[in-house]
This record gives structure tokens, C-alpha cells and sequence, in this order.
């Protein structure tokens, strides 16, 4: 697995990548946009990194930690639509995803 203090940004960016989308951005933040819908992507180490705000956010962490981050999303009851993807080294799972998606 992948060192747990070091967020997940390559895994991040082929997950988007394999999925159509256009990344657009450096870092542990970046955008990702396919078609009419653009999604900012988060690459977080562990699940006590403050969110960001947007209209659209995908919060992509170790597997390990993506139950904790998504309850804390959950409690923080935010104003915008977030997903939560919890990664390993071989293999990705989306932990919450937007109602609708």
C-alpha cells in the first residue's frame, strides 16, 4: 500500500484519467472535466485535511482511510456535492457519492 502520509495523487489522476475525463492542474488539487461536468479532485493523506468548496468535489484518499473521511464530511454537512473514492495500490472503491450520481 501506499504510504499513508503522502496523499494518493497519481492513483487519483489515473482514476479520472481512465474514466474520460480531462485533468487540468498540478498537485494534490486539480480539476477534472468530461462533456458538461467539471469536478474539482482532492488528493488527501488522511481524513482530518480541511475541504475545499465548490460545486462538485471528489475527495480521493487511502481505502484505509475513507470510511473516517467520509463521516466527517457527513458531520461537517456541507453546501456542495462531494464524493469520497478510497484507494489502494491496485484498485479504487467510491466510498459516497453525490445523490443522483
Amino acid at each position: 500500500m501506499g504510504t499513508v502520509n503522502t496523499a494518493p495523487v497519481e492513483e487519483a489522476r489515473s482514476i479520472f484519467s481512465d474514466l474520460g475525463y480531462t485533468i487540468t492542474g498540478d498537485g494534490p488539487e486539480f480539476s477534472a472535466q468530461r462533456k458538461w461536468r467539471s469536478v474539482t479532485v482532492r488528493a488527501v493523506a488522511d481524513p482530518d485535511e480541511h475541504p475545499t468548496s465548490d460545486d462538485l468535489c471528489c475527495f480521493v484518499t487511502w481505502r484505509e482511510y475513507a470510511p473516517d473521511l467520509r463521516r466527517r464530511l457527513q458531520r461537517l454537512d456541507l453546501d456542495y456535492d462531494w464524493a469520497v473514492i478510497g484507494v489502494d495500490d491496485d484498485d479504487y472503491e467510491v466510498v459516497h457519492a453525490p445523490a443522483g450520481a
